[in-house]
């Protein structure tokens, strides 16, 4: 044989050593533990035979504590770009069979090259976790590579879309990074995230309490808003980013893909026409007025489990990709509070940085009062909704269904907030306040001193209701586009996002705003 075919058969011997990671007994124990390995993973991702791997011969160079006598090819993570749906993606899959998947400088280095390849090619970065956190024999080295890639974070950010899946463990320092992401994906059973682990907890703040108690999907997809989405399994958390991709563009110079649609852009729905109660106390589900507008009732929604008084997510009007933002009358009436405010908040950054319009649903009674939310700061994290809206140029649509009170009228994409167009049904009530406490305020002496105080309450809010809890009032101000049907809404929608194709629109030239955190 040639030397030139030996040096072939060599090649070829060393990927195969490279594909197996730690090797095949602890392949099996992953296995075991119901995860997948890196390699398959992201097999599933992308369109198959799409891969191109880099840096399979990476190994570590610690010699600290005897760690030299072991090293394996890639050094716990496999790293390259693919497509998914013929789209070109950058991708990182942390190795567990290696090290644990612990993060060590030539680990860091790999990820590193990923996210610069990325930047320069406007690409959007997928990031799969599955580790242990820093290799401890590595000291600073380590921390230096984590601090590194929360450096390529948030120069990223806002410029190629960030996609972290956490499919195992990922604590300490490690957890910046999905942090830093866009969106992040956690799985049910098998993941978790915290900074420190239950031991710690117990030994510092004696504490008891589980990895699952503690940073499991349940918890952080509920409680913190820490994870954007909690699948079941690992399969669906990778079928979940490839239709999360569908909807976003490539990069923060381009639009998303237009999808053929087959649903009638006039189509009618009659039922919206009825969905608003007689009673002004009584709710609805916002995700009917959603599923009926939208094209063919395909809506991915974000947060769904984190709260849920407000609906994030996205959906296509005629084939074009929108950010929903939609108050749920349905929980705490659809009033704004400190959590969705921030999910709401964020949801609208992502969409004006990625050239995402958005279609805002509207019907809130006000924020939340009481001392648990003043304590909270919500404040700050309404001036976050604010601001968000306000400092958005994408085409921006409003639709008041039924509330819009004080405060929360100027925050949920109004007209003065730059809304593009605002419409409002019917049944719109745009006012400070509700008739019944406007009654208190205004006419407290009139119903007091009335002979029948009950009914002069009646007769003082329905006079209060038709001079201001109707869209006419705003309308005639010119704060209401058109006060529209609501069967026709998706249509009205759908021609408001046609007329607003061409929309050109900056802020004014800063370092960077200071948002309210």
């Amino acid at each position: 044989m040639s030397n030139q075919l030996e040096k072939v058969k060599e090649l070829i011997a060393l990927r195969e050593q490279a594909r197996l990671g730690g090797g095949e007994k602890r392949i099996a124990k992953q296995h075991d533990s119901g995860k997948y390995t890196a390699r398959e993973r992201i097999a599933m991702l992308l369109d198959e035979g799409s891969f191109e791997e880099f840096d399979m011969f990476v190994k570590h160079r610690c010699s600290n504590f005897g760690i030299e006598k072991t090293k394996f090819l890639g050094d716990g993570i496999v790293t390259g770009c693919g497509t998914i749906d013929g789209r070109l993606v950058y991708i990182y899959a942390q190795d567990f069979t290696v090290f644990g998947g612990a993060l060590s400088e030539a680990l860091a280095m790999k990820i590193c090259k990923v996210m610069d390849q990325a930047m320069k090619m406007g690409a959007p970065v997928i990031g799969l976790n599955d580790s242990g956190g820093a290799r401890i024999q590595e000291g600073v080295n380590a921390l230096a590579g984590y601090a590194e890639i929360f450096q390529r974070n948030i120069l990223a950010s806002g410029v190629v879309p960030q996609i972290s899946g956490i499919f195992g463990p990922c604590a300490g320092g490690a957890v910046y990074s999905p942090a830093l992401t866009d969106f992040t994906i956690m799985t049910r059973g098998t993941s978790y995230m915290f900074l420190t682990g239950p031991k710690v907890v117990k030994q510092i703040v004696g504490e008891d309490v589980t990895t699952e108690q503690l940073g499991g999907a349940s918890v952080h997809s509920t409680k913190s808003g820490v994870a954007h989405f909690a699948v079941d399994t690992e399969e669906d958390g990778l079928k979940l980013i490839r239709q999360l991709i569908s909807y976003i563009p490539q990069n923060n110079m381009e639009e998303a893909p237009v999808m053929e649609c087959n649903d009638p852009i006039d189509r009618l729905d009659d039922y919206l026409n009825e969905i608003i109660p007689e009673n002004p106390n009584q709710g609805y589900d916002m995700y009917e007025v959603i599923g009926t507008i939208i094209d063919n009732n395909e809506f991915l929604e974000v947060h769904a489990d984190y709260a849920k008084n407000i609906i994030v997510g996205f959906a296509r009007f005629n084939g074009q990709s929108v950010g929903i933002v939609a108050n749920q009358p349905k929980v705490m009436a659809g009033c704004l509070d400190s959590n969705a405010s921030r999910k709401a908040g964020r949801f609208i950054r992502f969409c004006d940085a990625f050239n995402i319009p958005l279609v805002t649903l509207v019907d809130v009674p006000g924020f939340l009062p009481g001392t648990g939310q003043e304590y909270n700061g919500v404040i700050l994290h309404g001036a976050k909704l604010l601001y968000a809206y306000g400092e958005a140029t994408v085409p921006k649509i409003t639709v008041t269904l039924r509330k819009s009170y004080g405060g929360a009228y100027c925050v949920m994409s109004s007209k003065h907030l730059r809304g593009d167009i605002n419409y409002a049904w019917p049944t719109a009530e745009i006012a400070v306040m509700g008739a019944s406490g406007a009654v208190e305020i205004i006419f407290a002496k009139d119903v007091k001193a009335a002979e029948d105080p009950k009914a002069c309450k009646a007769e003082k809010e329905a006079e209060y209701s038709k001079a201001f809890a109707n869209p006419y009032n705003a309308a005639q101000y010119g704060y209401i586009d058109d006060v529209i049907e609501p069967r026709n809404t998706r249509f009205r929608i759908i021609r408001a996002l046609q007329q607003l194709a061409t929309k050109k629109l900056s802020n004014p030239a800063k370092k960077h705003d200071n948002l309210p955190l």
